[in-house]
């Protein structure tokens, strides 16, 4: 059987602290689905003096996901949101036409104690036709989120709609996200369960697909339509996620994603000139990035 998918290797960076792996957008592979920007934080260890503050930077035309497997962050907006996100928990903020957010460790947890912080950080583009909604933000808790059992097999609908499903999650198109645990070898079933463009992100283990063994890392994007078989082994972890692509081309620029070159300009403007609306008690600024 020829291997229809694409398979992307994580690739990491560091900012500072923090490593980072960059799933998507990648040069064959901009989107999947609706989904335009994966990023894996850490494992790190947090620990004294070695703190994670992410300062006042600004978004527009997506939403973002926050899920943590290890650790967590503290959550503060431009439109007052102060929400802090445990493992399992999901956050999601609806940039819309411009927000402004920070993330940072709880000043509980800034006492010299060593924990893990594990993570990824999602970014969803909106429908053009919503690019310029009012920014709003959700968190839904773990005891929340639709789980169930097939075989070995735990999952956990983060987001969308999924194999019978709905998330509360309150989306904006098409899209699923789905936690995988497995315990035992597993044989997972796409076709009839998923509608769209599919990525598999491996956190933990592996799996099989397509006569290939692709290990934790990695990510493995295909179509439903076209999706051969999978098969996840024992102890693997993995990450789902997709849906319906959207017919326009979305364009990216730092935090910035829009179908219109010209709001990109805009919003870089307004962040130049310190004119995007701001966190409350916050005075911190990220500078917008000097481009050749």
């Amino acid at each position: 059987m020829s291997n229809k998918g694409l398979i992307i290797e994580e690739r990491s960076r560091d900012i500072g602290d923090f490593l980072v792996g960059r799933l998507i957008p990648f040069r064959k592979k901009r989107m999947v689905g609706p989904f335009i920007f994966i990023d894996h934080m850490g494992p790190t260890t947090i620990k004294n003096g070695r703190y994670m503050d992410v300062d006042q930077h600004p978004h527009i035309g997506l939403s973002t996901l926050t899920y943590m497997l290890e650790g967590e962050l503290l959550h503060k907006d431009s439109i007052g949101t102060n929400q802090r996100i445990s493992p399992a928990s999901v956050n999601w903020m609806v940039a819309g036409k411009g927000v402004t957010h920070t993330e940072r460790t709880p000043d509980d947890l800034r006492n010299g104690i060593e924990f893990t912080a594990h993570g990824y950080q999602i970014w969803v583009a909106l429908p053009r036709e919503l690019e310029d909604i009012e920014p709003e933000f959700h968190h839904i808790g773990e005891e929340n989120l639709p789980t169930w059992h097939d075989d070995s097999a735990k999952f956990k609908l983060i987001a969308g709609k999924g194999y019978g499903y709905e998330s509360p999650l309150p989306v904006h198109s098409d899209l699923f996200m789905i936690e995988i645990k497995t315990v035992e070898e597993y044989e997972l079933k796409i076709q009839g369960e998923l509608q769209g463009e599919i990525g598999i992100c491996i956190v933990e283990g592996s799996i099989e697909a397509c006569e290939n063994s692709i290990g934790q890392g990695n990510m493995l994007v295909s179509k439903t339509e076209d999706s051969c078989h999978i098969k996840l082994k024992a102890n693997a972890h993995v990450l789902l996620f997709g849906g319906q692509p959207f017919p326009e081309e979305r364009y990216i620029y730092w935090n910035f994603v829009s179908t219109s070159k010209e709001k990109l300009e805009n919003a870089k403007e307004l962040w130049r000139t310190k004119m995007f609306p701001k966190v409350a008690g916050d005075h911190t600024y990220v500078p917008l990035p000097v481009t050749s």
